[in-house]
């Protein structure tokens, strides 16, 4: 049994996707960021960083946060949604590491500047929306090499698709990136991503270009 700490953002729904698609058993506890409780002292001796989401595992007592660290973990623990060895284990890592150090960062700051301060910062509209259309291209690229960003879906995919599932937030238009929109559209058909999609609370429908 997982003991998952989460909310209803990117980062948190990769782990909550990942647990479905993985088929473990584990049990929601919802962290407020917006209320706070991400500060909570309880929170914080599972997730030092005050970031979700964070994972307990009961089987062994470890505790984790770090998206990517969970993900890795979780592949690790199940055989599951990674190579376990060769070029293959590799480029999951490469692209995992490209969606924690890259595309997850910049649309961040795009949703805050994008989304919920426009206007107020006009150079860092630009710098962001920028960025993000280049990181939308670069994604496009390598899934009009590969049907999934490392060959097979693996941990890359669901680490990045979450991000992308905010694409109106990014003013981004699907449609502008074929092969991202094609990839998009299949994972999220997906029985395991649409039930991780709403942990722990329903938001909204899946978005839909």
């Amino acid at each position: 049994m997982i003991d998952l700490y989460t909310w209803t953002t990117p980062n948190g729904r990769k782990v909550s996707i990942a647990l479905e698609e993985m088929g473990l058993d584990y049990a929601v506890h919802p962290v407020d960021i917006g209320d706070r409780q991400q500060f909570e002292p309880d929170f914080l001796e599972v997730s030092p960083n005050n970031k979700i989401p964070a994972i307990v595992d009961r089987d062994n007592g470890l505790s984790l946060m770090e998206s990517g660290a969970i993900l890795l973990y979780l592949a690790e623990k199940t055989g599951l949604l990674m190579p376990r060895e060769g070029v293959g284990r590799l480029k999951t890592i490469e692209w995992l590491m490209w969606q924690m150090g890259g595309f997850g960062p910049m649309l961040g700051q795009a949703h805050q500047y994008l989304k919920f301060n426009r206007g107020k910062a006009p150079f860092a509209e630009e710098r962001f929306a920028k960025e993000a259309r280049r990181l939308y291209g670069v994604l496009d690229r390598q899934l009009g090499r590969e049907g999934f960003v490392a060959g097979d879906y693996s941990i890359a995919d669901i680490a990045i698709w979450p991000w992308v599932s905010r694409y109106q937030w990014q003013d981004i238009a699907l449609g502008e990136f074929p092969q991202v929109k094609r990839w998009y559209l299949e994972i999220a058909a997906r029985e395991p991503v649409a039930k991780g999609y709403h942990v722990p609370k329903f938001t909204q429908d899946i978005p839909m270009p």
